[in-house]
């Protein structure tokens, strides 16, 4: 059996800085993963990787060639990565299915895992192919300094649990552009009733019953928490926040 974690969220919320320092905390304490690029816009990583979706399809070559704009060429990309699950996917993965750890570092569009299909049907790849799998979302931290951002925040998290249906866990990235510990920990663990009020204080008074039905959607599924996570500190897990 292998293991593998997805590694998703919006654009610039630091997933291949994740990447890369998960492997170097990894090489410090002696414990191999394997690192896979699933982003065909990405050409440059600070990480060694075992599987490039480049390799396959580029998105420089789709526009060019389709005539595409980013999005929909990243979609054709996807669309086409899916239809390659059995041949270069699976050949790929038959190297890896003896303990081993394999993380893939995904595209930043929100659309791909939160309601198109192309991940969820990757993720049963794996499942068939005896791979235990987790998501990691990860939501710039500088999200909580604007409640509606936040909220929006957790909402595309929670599409994201919902569609993937995977074991997840949402981390707060980018904690060293944070200056202020109070500011975090209202947001850790949101509390419905601070979500609540900070949104009436912020929208407008004909929204109320639209943030009361937002903030009970996030409630509802009690799932919706984070770890706050500075990459910059020596600890990968910055514990200095939760004290």
């Amino acid at each position: 059996m292998g293991y593998a974690q997805l590694v998703i969220g919006p654009a610039g919320s630091g997933k291949s800085t994740y990447c890369s320092s998960l492997y170097q905390h990894c090489e410090t304490l002696g414990r191999s993963i394997h690192i896979v690029n699933l982003d065909p816009a990405t050409e440059n990583f600070n990480y060694p990787v075992v599987m490039y979706i480049r390799e396959l399809i580029s998105l420089d070559d789709v526009m060019e060639e389709l005539g595409l704009g980013p999005n929909g060429g990243l979609i054709y990309c996807m669309e086409h990565l899916e239809e390659n699950l059995d041949e270069w996917l699976a050949e790929e993965l038959d190297y890896y299915l003896d303990d081993d750890y394999l993380v893939f570092d995904c595209p930043g569009q929100i659309k791909l895992f939160s309601h198109v299909p192309m991940l969820r049907n990757f993720v049963e790849h794996l499942k068939r192919k005896n791979f235990n799998v987790c998501g990691v979302y990860l939501l710039d931290s500088q999200f909580i300094a604007d409640v509606t951002k936040f909220v929006s925040g957790c909402m595309a998290s929670l599409s994201a649990m919902v569609q993937l249906e995977l074991p997840h866990v949402n981390i707060l990235s980018k904690m060293d552009l944070v200056t202020s510990k109070r500011d975090v920990e209202n947001y850790l663990d949101p509390e419905p009733r601070f979500l609540l009020s900070e949104l009436n204080e912020w929208i407008a008074p004909w929204f109320k019953k639209l943030n009361k039905s937002l903030v009970e959607q996030v409630d509802e599924y009690s799932m919706v928490s984070f770890i706050p996570i500075n990459l910059r500190r020596k600890a990968a897990y910055s514990m200095h926040w939760l004290k």
